[in-house]
């Protein structure tokens, strides 16, 4: 696993031993932040962030701050590693240790606003997760904002925001909501 593209392309980054931590295949990455386009200065929210490969991505490519959340220990060791291997700047990134949804609703108490989210939850949760994500994204998302998910295609992440392309990538679907 490697960042794809930007001021980090071709950096190594590590993953957990094991399959609770599933990071995004390169190829996967390579194509979502290509239809993304320009990250330029965004502000993003890496929810359920395991490695970070998401994020680091998009602040490799000109996100101007990434928020990561994650509550495992073992993929919370490994994104310490990763953001220690690429050295952002010290104020371009926030590790929240802690559930995804409180951190929305922490988020939502503090006006924080995203211009991107990125959703990679456990696929095993993804038909519990959507409901809950609903009820809790539209209060942190910035004008013009848009919402990536990834999920298994047999049990894909399903949110009442506006869909405005999917993609399938073997068993991945990915999804970008814009609302």
């Amino acid at each position: 696993m490697r960042v794809i593209a930007g001021r980090f392309g071709g950096r190594r980054l590590v993953a957990p031993a094991g399959d609770r931590t599933r990071p995004t295949a390169d190829r996967v990455r390579e194509s979502l932040f290509s239809i993304l386009g320009d990250l330029d200065g965004a502000r993003v929210l890496d929810l359920f962030a395991g490695t970070g490969a998401l994020g680091i991505e998009a602040l490799s490519r000109g996100a101007a701050h990434v928020t990561f959340v994650e509550r495992d220990r073992a993929a919370l060791a490994a994104l310490r590693r990763n953001l220690d291997a690429v050295g952002p700047d010290a104020d371009a990134v926030r590790v929240v240790t802690g559930d995804a949804l409180r951190h929305l609703q922490d988020a939502a108490a503090r006006d924080e606003a995203y211009d991107l989210v990125l959703l990679d939850p456990p696929y095993r949760d993804a038909d519990r997760l959507g409901p809950l994500l609903d009820q809790r994204l539209a209060p942190v998302l910035a004008p013009g904002a848009a919402v990536v998910s990834e999920s298994d295609r047999r049990h894909p992440l399903t949110l009442v925001l506006p869909l405005t392309d999917e993609r399938r990538y073997g068993d991945t679907t990915i999804r970008i909501h814009t609302p």
